[in-house]
């Protein structure tokens, strides 16, 4: 156990951005954070409970460390208190039309938007209901940013409109871009930012949590017992334990999809177009080509990101793909819906070909992300997005090319 105080020196206190940042490091960590400022205790994990410690400037925080990492742990707290200060920004504050809003995404991004000045992310949010498309691109006339998600969509003429209506910037909150017409963004002078990566184990968690939902038929299982119908019939799953998974894509996601079917019992192989020989050397997989992944997997886990093109993964499930799979194989997508051919899909179920199938995603609607966790963190990546933008900070690997 570690143990140490800091003091918060920031004018505005232990404010939404700090917050988000503590967060953000301490649920990359193995060891447990706890915060403690005048008997109020909170989570390091938690930017809620972080901001309910109503640290003001000159506050004393208690910070107690315990696991494996907490050397690693210390540092990134210490630093965040460090980096609280002034910035110079292009615009004082940078206004974002936020589309597709949910009641949730209201949660975490009005809490770490409604501060302003010195060292907060000083971004003022517009909520849109409807989804940005080419009928509601106006909406954002006169705001520097948009921020979008999966769903929303942003062509060349879409661009055109932003671009137009003084648009410098778009914000995806998600880590896939296949909706924004990059080329046209870059012809057009606009950033787009994405969030690399939220919380992997909220989406691999999920990924099991659905295809063994589907393998047990709990489903059917539950409309039976609530009819007061408790016969099996109908009901009949399968043991993962010695069973093959097969990974499409072995990602942040994929490599934690991977540890769960390890976890079970099952052996582990996996394809990706560039394969991490680090997990093969740990143990955790062995890599094969996509055809051996098809064919001699029982559960085939689709994690790789959708690329659109010749040589990408769209339509990376195909007929041809399903042909080459077992018999009663089990098939679970929780990345993107345009993985999958939706018709050789449908064809192959009338056929009785899989044992199970989960989708959390279909062709055309993106999820797979729904957790405490995931929705905090993108909300804290989006927001340092944004601020990196207007401050001409460094913007790494959020910025799409």
């Amino acid at each position: 156990m570690k143990k140490f105080q800091v003091v918060v020196n920031c004018s505005l206190g232990i404010h939404a951005r700090p917050a988000a940042q503590i967060a953000q490091a301490c649920s990359s960590l193995r060891a447990a954070v706890t915060l403690e400022s005048d008997h109020e205790v909170a989570q390091g994990n938690n930017v809620l409970e972080i901001l309910n410690l109503h640290a003001a400037k000159g506050a004393k925080v208690n910070v107690t460390v315990e696991g494996p990492d907490e050397e690693e742990a210390a540092q990134k707290i210490q630093a965040v208190f460090d980096a609280m200060g002034p910035k110079e920004k292009k615009v004082p504050v940078l206004k974002v039309a936020f589309f597709g809003t949910k009641d949730y995404d209201r949660l975490y991004f009005s809490e770490l938007a409604k501060d302003k000045g010195e060292g907060t992310y000083n971004v003022e949010l517009k909520y849109f209901s409807s989804r940005l498309t080419s009928e509601t691109a106006h909406l954002a006339n006169g705001y520097d940013a948009v921020c979008i998600f999966v769903n929303d969509e942003a062509p060349r003429d879409v661009i055109e409109q932003l671009h137009d209506g003084g648009v410098r910037l778009i914000l995806l909150r998600c880590a896939g871009f296949n909706n924004v017409d990059k080329k046209a963004a870059a012809e057009y002078g606009i950033t787009v930012l994405r969030v690399p990566a939220y919380s992997p184990y909220a989406v691999a968690e999920h990924a099991m949590a659905t295809i063994q939902a589907a393998n047990r038929r709990l489903h059917k299982a539950y409309n039976k017992v609530r009819d007061n119908n408790f016969d099996l019939t109908g009901l009949l799953g399968v043991d993962l334990h010695n069973k093959v998974a097969g990974i499409l894509g072995t990602g942040r996601i994929g490599q934690c999809m991977a540890r769960i079917c390890k976890g079970y019992g099952m052996t582990v192989i996996g394809w990706d177009a560039f394969p991490n020989k680090k997990l093969e050397e740990e143990g955790l997989l062995t890599y094969a080509s996509k055809e051996e992944v098809l064919s001699k997997s029982d559960l085939i886990s689709i994690h790789a990101p959708l690329i659109m093109g010749e040589g990408g993964t769209y339509h990376l499930i195909d007929e041809k793909a399903i042909s080459l799979m077992k018999d009663d194989v089990m098939l679970v997508n929780a990345a993107r819906g345009g993985l999958i051919d939706t018709e050789a899909l449908l064809a192959a179920l009338k056929q009785g070909k899989f044992h199970a199938v989960a989708l959390d995603v279909y062709e055309g609607e993106d999820a797979a992300f729904f957790t405490r966790e995931a929705l905090q963190a993108i909300a804290a990546v989006t927001m340092e997005n944004a601020r990196n933008f207007n401050e001409g900070c460094p913007l790494g690997a959020a910025e799409v090319k």
